[in-house]
């Protein structure tokens, strides 16, 4: 098994990615390092970039590379209903030919709300993967309630597993892995440790065990997303090395 590793665009950081030209202009570095594919961010875009999404879905297959796509909205509103916005992100994913778009959960009340998501999704064609953020609606049992509703409905719903968001919202990772981990298809991986009074993302072979560990509870064959900074004078040779590492078995 090869396994898929993406580099998430925000890695390189927002200033560096805007003095660069946008995400776009990021795409040869990841290609470079050796990726098999980009996580583009919708924080990242100017409006103008925003309005020419097949020009960069178009930059991203001629380097032969894969895509998912990221906003920074929650599925949930806090009433309980679905983001209204949803069929928008839906359609900018598929403008970018995306494996499947990302969000996260938000305020998940109950199960009224998921047949309509289901339409939604049937309609689109696109895959949703829904992330723990940094949020109390990130934290286990929200997840847990989410991933046991959609398998009831058997929802073509699941999960992204961010292996260092656990921390903030007070949680054990690998305990979330053990519960979490059957229902999980994409993996953002990074280290976190303490920094004043909250955390920060580090690589994890800056960190302990503990981190690449956590990846063994996880399903193997989920893609792994690169979220953690990646810096230095040469940023593909940055990349390589960690596209090889997270590519081990």
């Amino acid at each position: 098994m090869v396994r898929k590793i993406m580099v998430v665009t925000a890695a390189y950081g927002a200033d560096r990615v805007r003095e660069a030209g946008g995400q776009s202009a990021i795409l040869p570095v990841i290609a470079a390092g050796g990726a098999d594919g980009v996580e583009i961010r919708r924080e990242l875009f100017t409006p103008e970039e925003l309005n020419a999404l097949p020009d960069l879905a178009r930059s991203i297959e001629g380097l032969d590379l894969l895509a998912c796509y990221s906003a920074p909205a929650a599925l949930f509103m806090p009433d309980g209903t679905l983001n209204p916005d949803l069929p928008l992100y839906l359609q900018e994913a598929s403008a970018l030919n995306a494996l499947w778009l990302k969000l996260s959960l938000g305020q998940f009340h109950d199960k009224k709300p998921l047949e309509h998501l289901r339409t939604l999704l049937s309609e689109s064609g696109m895959a949703l993967v829904v992330e723990n953020d940094q949020t109390d609606c990130g934290q286990l049992a929200p997840m847990q309630r989410f991933k046991a509703a959609c398998r009831v409905m058997a929802l073509p719903v699941t999960l992204t597993f961010d292996t260092g968001n656990w921390l903030w919202v007070g949680e054990s990772p690998e305990e979330a892995a053990r519960h979490l981990a059957p229902a999980v298809s994409y993996i953002h991986v990074k280290a976190a440790v303490p920094h004043h009074q909250h955390f920060r993302a580090i690589a994890p072979d800056c960190a302990d065990a503990r981190w690449m560990a956590l990846l063994e509870q996880l399903p193997g064959d989920a893609p792994r997303g690169i979220e953690f900074p990646l810096e230095g004078p040469d940023l593909a040779a940055v990349t390589r090395h960690y596209v090889n590492l997270l590519r081990e078995e």
